[in-house]
This record gives C-alpha cells, structure tokens and sequence, in this order.
C-alpha cells in the first residue's frame, strides 16, 4: 500500500488513529491518580501531535483529499468534546463554560455548511488557530490535573506547579478567544451573505 496516495494515504491514517485514540482516552479518565492522568495526557497530546502532522504531511506530498478534509475537522472536536466532556464529572471545569465551547463548534460548523452549499468560502481567522492552540494546552493541563513537585529529578517542596490551576488559566483564555473568534466569523457570515 502506498502511504503517499489514495483515500488511506498516511495523513487520513493518521487522523483515523486520533479517532481511534478517543476510546483509549475516555477509559484513562475513567481511572483515578496519578499515572491514568498523566497516562491521558500523553495519549491527548500524541491526538495534537497527529493533528499537526497529518496537515503538514497532506500539503507537502499533495495528497489533500475530500476524506482528509472531513476527517480532520470531525477528529479534532471529538477528541477535543470527549475530553472536555469526560472532565465535567470529575469537577475539573464548569459543564456551562464546556456548553459553551461546544455550541460555538456546532454553530461555526453550521454555518460552514451552508456557505459551502452556497458555493461561499469563508476563510478562518488566525483566532481560531491560536483558539485551538489554548484549547489542547488547556486540556493537556486539565488531564495533568495534580500538583507536581519533581523537576529534573529533585522534589522541591517550596517550587511546586497545579496543573489544575495552569490547566483552567489556559481554559479561561480559550474560552475568551472561542466566543471572540465566533463572534468574528458570524460577522463574516453575515457581510458575505448580505452580498
């Protein structure tokens, strides 16, 4: 099989395997202490490596597909949705501000479809991106979640990082950018469409 080209070239592969991931994830969330965290967290950040490297691999060997352009999308707000949905339960963020973050996904979502019914192409904003950026950091954090003292090996009582409290830092601002940069993009909607 030639990893290069066709509809299961390595990219859409790739995407499929962070699809794949969301089960595995969903099952460490499930457990409680320290080496589940940490183990969901690798498997959350391995989905965020994929996620770049798919759409760095598609445009450099040219193999852009229609598969790939729906896949990759739909894996990253699974895998995204199921994190922040299985951290609702566990009291690591507030079901509203998830609410929210979801909505904004459906909405934009949405409204993509119907201007590209319509033939509109209507180009995401550098928000989104950095949006995106704070999410997976976020959620890395959130999963992370306890209190960690060891650096390079030592313990220092005195020097220690919440990975909770990092975590819903990152949280609060993608929050802010989700709502501004759908805010950003219904007004782009709406001037395409008053055209």
């Amino acid at each position: 099989m030639d990893v290069r080209s066709g509809p299961l070239n390595l990219p859409n592969l790739l995407t499929l395997a962070r699809i794949a991931c969301i089960p595995l994830l969903m099952t460490l969330l499930l457990m409680e202490g320290r080496t589940s965290a940490f183990c969901a967290a690798l498997v959350f950040s391995l989905a965020a490596i994929t996620d770049w490297l798919d759409g760095y691999l598609a445009r450099k060997w040219q193999v852009v597909t229609v598969l790939g352009k729906f896949l990759d999308p739909l894996a990253d707000k699974l895998i995204v949705m199921a994190a922040l949905i299985m951290l609702i339960p566990l009291g690591r963020v507030p079901a509203w501000a998830v609410f929210v973050l979801l909505a904004r996904e459906i909405v934009i979502t949405g409204l993509r479809s119907i201007a590209a019914s319509e033939g509109i192409v209507i180009s995401a904003s550098n928000l989104g991106k950095y949006k995106t950026i704070l999410q997976m950091v976020a959620i890395i954090g959130l999963l992370l979640h306890y209190d960690y003292y060891w650096f390079f090996g030592l313990r220092y009582e005195w020097l220690h990082v919440s990975m909770q409290r990092f975590g819903l830092l990152f949280f609060w601002f993608a929050l802010v950018l989700t709502l501004w940069s759908g805010i950003d993009y219904l007004f782009k909607f709406f001037r395409v469409i008053n055209r």
